[in-house]
């Protein structure tokens, strides 16, 4: 890692870059009117936890990316071996009866990390591809078993599975449903979202713990269990506000898929990797050994991009069964591409030789401790923080639990406060959200608490004195 020096920074025209971007470059969920008016932050440099503007500004990065950068930025082990990949094999078709080496070494070692007997591995781009090739392939396995009315999928309100039409779809977090997009919503059915800070009035843990069981148990067999082919799950819901469900819930999910012969698809896409201090945190954390998961993320550190869909002995016993000639009709020009598969392979032995997941146990439990301690903060309503994923929600009033208007964006104010001061973190209207890299350290935890607190006391004191509060 080389922390920049100043004359890098010299090389850049501001006014220029601004202008370009307003005028040409559309972002992913490209909010019109903001843009226009206030532009970006434009990045031209990162080293470890940290990145800088173009001006040279230094932020602590306690969104890690798009919950990505584990390893941290810079590393000259990951650009060598993408600079050695590039020179031995920058390119390789990935289709039908040709394969690469690197490609094929990371499916195996994928396989071995995996839970229990996931042994086949399906390469894509990213998150949302894994998702919508998990989708197609639960698809593809109820056709080739016999069932072809076994085809609906339940998934969760608050879920975020990706940003395709069909993850989209799957997902159903009201942020997300712009209503100038269409959704699709045959044989795609939600329900409640585990999220105990939200439950009704006067119920226990344990019992909201039940009342979600029996609405899944419900849904499947209004559905009819026939027709119901998958549970579509994030361990911990990222995007939706890092929801922590109640003690239990995975397992008793998963022990009525089992009942009603659904498929568990565990979307590990945020949680693997080391987030939640373990390569893969369905079965080690939760106790459920899924049918299948999804990865991306964290599997190349964000320095190239590559996703995995991993799925069961059971799955491929039926799909590849001899002598029925099938053909799995899915795939994309970039799955398991030489350099992105390299990368990986180095991150992980990264994450390996440097005890990175043991870590993420110490200074996550650290900074569950810490951030815990914004709870009695004004406009703090509740604070979830599970080893390196972090949420802290913003109300109106702690006592019903009433959110400020929308119109207010209370996440993004506080966010641009923390921004002016060095700290990067995720507003999502009544949220700022947190993954850090992993190599991240108990001083810049530190750093992150003191100057949420900081942010959050100085804008609910200019809420009150605007009277907006």
């Amino acid at each position: 890692m080389a922390i920049p020096a100043p004359e890098f920074f010299k090389q850049f025209d501001q006014e220029k870059l601004v202008a370009a971007d307003k005028a040409h470059y559309m972002h992913g969920y490209h909010v019109f009117d903001e843009h226009r008016e206030q532009g970006s932050l434009n990045i031209s440099a990162g080293d470890g936890a940290y990145i800088y503007d173009t001006e040279g500004k230094r932020y602590l990065d306690a969104v890690g990316g798009m919950w990505c950068t584990n390893v941290g930025l810079g590393r000259t082990e990951m650009a060598e071996v993408i600079a050695d990949q590039v020179r031995r094999l920058a390119y390789s078709n990935p289709f039908s009866d040709m394969a690469n080496v690197v490609a094929i070494e990371l499916c195996e070692k994928l396989a071995s990390l995996a839970p229990g007997d996931l042994n086949h591995v399906f390469l894509t781009t990213g998150g949302s591809t894994a998702v919508d090739t998990a989708y197609r392939l639960v698809q593809f396995y109820q056709n080739s078993r016999g069932k072809p009315a076994k085809k609906h999928v339940i998934s969760r309100f608050s879920a975020y599975h990706g940003s395709t039409y069909l993850t989209m779809s799957i997902g159903n977090k009201a942020a997300d449903r712009a209503p100038e997009f269409d959704f699709l919503s045959d044989k795609i059915h939600h329900i409640s979202c585990p999220n105990y800070y939200r439950a009704p009035a006067g119920m226990s843990e344990a019992e909201f713990l039940d009342f979600l069981v029996n609405e899944f148990e419900d849904k499947i067999l209004t559905i009819g269990a026939d027709n119901v082919a998958a549970f579509f799950a994030e361990p911990i819901m990222g995007s939706g506000g890092v929801i922590i469900p109640p003690e239990g819930y995975h397992r008793r999910m998963w022990e009525v898929c089992k009942r009603y012969d659904l498929l568990y698809v565990s979307d590990e896409v945020v949680t693997s990797f080391g987030r939640l201090g373990k390569f893969f945190a369905t079965e080690e954390v939760f106790g459920v050994q899924p049918d299948i998961i999804t990865t991306a993320k964290g599997l190349t550190s964000g320095y190239l991009p590559l996703g995995a869909c991993i799925f069961s002995e059971r799955i491929w016993a039926v799909i590849s069964e001899p002598g029925k000639g099938r053909c799995f009709t899915h795939g994309f020009t970039y799955s398991g591409h030489p350099v992105c598969c390299a990368t990986a392979l180095k991150n992980i032995e990264i994450i390996e030789q440097e005890n990175l997941l043991a870590h993420v146990e110490d200074v996550g439990r650290y900074m569950e401790q810490r951030l815990a301690t914004l709870s009695d903060l004004p406009l703090v309503g509740n604070v979830r923080c599970k080893r390196l994923m972090a949420c802290v929600e913003f109300v109106a009033d702690k006592q019903s639990k009433t959110l400020f208007p929308e119109a207010l964006n209370i996440g993004e104010k506080i966010h641009l406060r923390a921004q002016q001061k060095g700290l990067l973190v995720r507003p999502i209207v009544h949220l700022n959200v947190m993954s850090p890299p992993l190599i991240i350290t108990h001083a810049q935890v530190d750093e992150i608490v003191e100057i949420l607190r900081e942010c959050i006391l100085e804008t609910a004191e200019e809420l009150r004195r605007n009277g907006q509060w």
